[in-house]
């Protein structure tokens, strides 16, 4: 059977990394490469995060109105200010640790992003916000594109996945990806202990460093075996790290905290990425500020305001950048099971040490009828192109030409959070 260059690449270097369980590459080598010092955290919050009630326009008495069961209390926000349509919002109860980041500067809540005809897919919703095409949600991602533009050869561990399976942005034409969920578990796969594993692993290595001239598909069978060897080390030293602060004890916590350590380790990837999940509340969501709801926000505020603190204690906050997002938001009123289903424009966050924090964009108006509104005033209408937000990171954050990457020019109205 034939195999392309860019499947091979795309699917054959995770299976490779996968069954060598290994990621991590001399620091010379990075070096080496000119791998700069700025890099990019992506957080995505599955399932279609509820904004409007990650961010709230305690003001706005159609929010009760609509919500009767789980909107949140005024006297319940972390009030951020008012923004440039005069609506005065505020953060969900639990974002204490993200209302400490806004209030040092370094919190940019980015009001109404997405794009015309939102799909209310999961699959396709994320497909889109990975490609950056509302028009194909296939191919590669805009990350992926982003790291196709890096000097060859390229580390093995530009980009590190701490989910299992590789999202539609990191996939590309030429660049693979590993999936490390686990720094501590990330080891060489044998079956052997002690000096017979090591012999294995020296004798995998040597294989890997065969060119094999004139037979295209071993050599890069042998290209990612050797590039996934080459991190075992890397990663180890990531495991090893001890934090400056403690972590809250759940996943999306624990991701971070190997992100953390990568950072410190200076392993030098430009891109790392993370989810957490059970965004999709179509019921039970809770309301006052407690419940399901309430759960996630404290995971996802408690967890970056660490990760910040700890990057920040070490002085590696301001080569840090964030980004925050989910595939869209939910509808505007609350459905028959205290839930909220499947919505369009919402909110994305960017946080770190170089951000001009602060609120951008307008927020919406609850009442039917409303031009901030669309779907018979059931949905949120965008007002920023989310594509224009990757275009700002693209451009004055990771310095390369976002036009190409987004197959596109977004940089108009792009929120100018650096």
């Amino acid at each position: 059977m034939s195999v392309s260059r860019r499947i091979f690449i795309r699917d054959g270097v995770a299976t490779v990394t996968l069954s060598l369980a290994a990621p991590s590459f001399l620091t010379a080598i990075a070096n080496a490469q000119g791998i700069p010092s700025r890099r990019l955290v992506v957080v995505y919050l599955g399932g279609g995060n509820d904004s409007l009630n990650t961010l709230i326009g305690y003001r706005d008495a159609a929010y009760y109105s609509r919500r009767p069961s789980i909107a949140v209390p005024a006297g319940q926000v972390l009030q951020v200010g008012t923004d440039a349509s005069g609506m005065t919002m505020g953060l969900h109860p639990r974002l204490t640790g993200l209302a400490n980041i806004y209030n040092e500067g370094r919190l940019a809540l980015v009001q109404r992003t997405g794009y015309a005809n939102s799909s209310r897919s999961h699959f396709e919703g994320s497909d889109i916000w990975g490609t950056a095409n509302p028009q194909n949600s296939t191919g590669s991602g805009w990350l992926g594109r982003y790291l196709d533009t890096l000097p060859r050869p390229l580390d093995a561990l530009a980009a590190w996945n701490t989910t299992g399976e590789t999202p539609r942005a990191l996939l590309s034409g030429i660049s693979g990806v590993p999936a490390i969920p686990n720094a501590s578990t990330y080891t060489f796969g044998s079956p052997n202990r002690g000096q017979a594993a090591l012999q294995e692993r020296v004798a995998a290595q040597t294989m890997a460093g065969n060119p094999a001239i004139g037979r295209p598909h071993l050599a890069y069978l042998n290209d990612a075996s050797r590039g996934a060897i080459e991190t075992l080390d890397r990663v180890a030293q990531a495991s090893q790290y001890t934090p400056t602060v403690v972590y809250p004890n759940n996943g999306f916590a624990g991701s971070l905290r190997t992100i953390a350590g990568a950072i410190a380790r200076g392993i030098g990837s430009r891109v790392y990425w993370t989810t957490t999940g059970g965004y999709d509340t179509h019921s039970e969501q809770g309301g006052g500020g407690g419940g399901a709801y309430a759960n996630l926000m404290g995971t996802l505020g408690d967890g970056l305001w660490s990760f910040y603190v700890d990057l920040r204690n070490q002085g590696l906050l301001a080569d840090t950048t964030i980004v925050v997002f989910s595939e869209f938001s939910r509808r505007v009123s609350e459905n028959g099971s205290g839930g909220t289903d499947h919505g369009a424009a919402g909110v994305m966050m960017v946080l770190g040490g170089s951000v001009r924090g602060g609120l951008y964009g307008t927020a919406p108006q609850l009442s039917p009828g409303h031009p901030t509104l669309e779907n018979n005033s059931g949905d949120v209408h965008y007002e920023t192109d989310f594509r224009s937000v990757y275009a700002r990171i693209l451009d004055n954050w990771l310095g390369v030409d976002s036009v190409p990457i987004l197959n596109g020019d977004f940089r108009a109205g792009a929120p100018a959070v650096f």
